[in-house]
């Protein structure tokens, strides 16, 4: 086992400016995020290790993203307990480490969980977010102990680095998903004003009464006014010779 090196560090960032450039969507690129994260854990403790993000918006908790279908199985056990080191993470801002789920006096029935399937000892280690949401990522072992103090260094350094690529992700997102929105305002403003141009030509009327008379015909038939004008805008094109 090893603590990262520059250069691993330096190859870990390249590894998630890569993830939020090629990612289809950002659950693809918060699988991508675990899965590194599991290998740097893994690297650090010489141990096969397992990990899950979940995000904390307004009181409420979900299981986003995993490195393996088991994680988020994983990961999901304290979510639908509501209780383990992830909550606690969530809630306090500080990683939160159970060492030994055969010891722990905390967490009886998430501990017992957690050992019937296999693993032993888990790391809860938030990142920070912005504005009233949170993640934390959760690391998952099957030996007690594994999570020595340079391992939780590690974890903690790499969690710094993914926080600042997820909130980038995020923003894309909002951004590309705002651009749609625009997009789609433009395109029905667009067909609007085609079908009171269409409208104008046949009643010889003001682009304001031409969008009355469109307005009103949208209530009397209760029907969205974009789509009434694109239907009158295609049924002038259809009947072009």
């Amino acid at each position: 086992m090893r603590s990262g090196t520059a250069e691993d560090w330096s190859d870990d960032a390249n590894k998630l400016a890569d993830l939020i450039a090629s990612a289809e969507d950002i659950r693809a690129f918060l699988n991508g995020l675990t899965e590194l994260g599991a290998a740097v854990a893994s690297r650090s403790t010489g141990t096969a290790i397992e990990c899950a993000v979940t995000l904390g918006r307004r009181k409420r908790t979900a299981t986003i993203g995993g490195s393996s279908e088991q994680a988020m199985l994983l990961d999901r056990i304290e979510q639908s307990l509501e209780q383990g080191p992830c909550i606690d993470a969530l809630e306090s801002g500080r990683p939160v480490l159970l060492d030994d789920a055969l010891s722990s006096p905390q967490w009886d029935k998430y501990c017992q969980e957690l050992a019937a399937v296999g693993m032993r000892s888990t790391l809860g280690v938030p990142m920070e977010l912005e504005h009233d949401s949170a993640a934390v990522l959760n690391f998952f072992a099957p030996k007690p102990g594994t999570f020595t103090r340079e391992a939780v260094a590690d974890t903690l350094t790499f969690a710094g680095i993914a926080g600042k690529a997820l909130r980038v992700a995020i923003r894309i997102t909002t951004l590309n998903e705002t651009a749609e929105n625009l997009d789609a305002a433009m395109e029905t403003r667009s067909v609007i004003d085609t079908a009171c141009g269409v409208i104008i030509s046949q009643n010889r009327c003001t682009p304001d009464e031409a969008f009355q008379i469109l307005k009103k015909a949208s209530n009397d038939r209760n029907q969205k006014l974009h789509e009434l004008a694109r239907a009158l805008v295609n049924g002038v094109a259809g009947r072009r010779p």
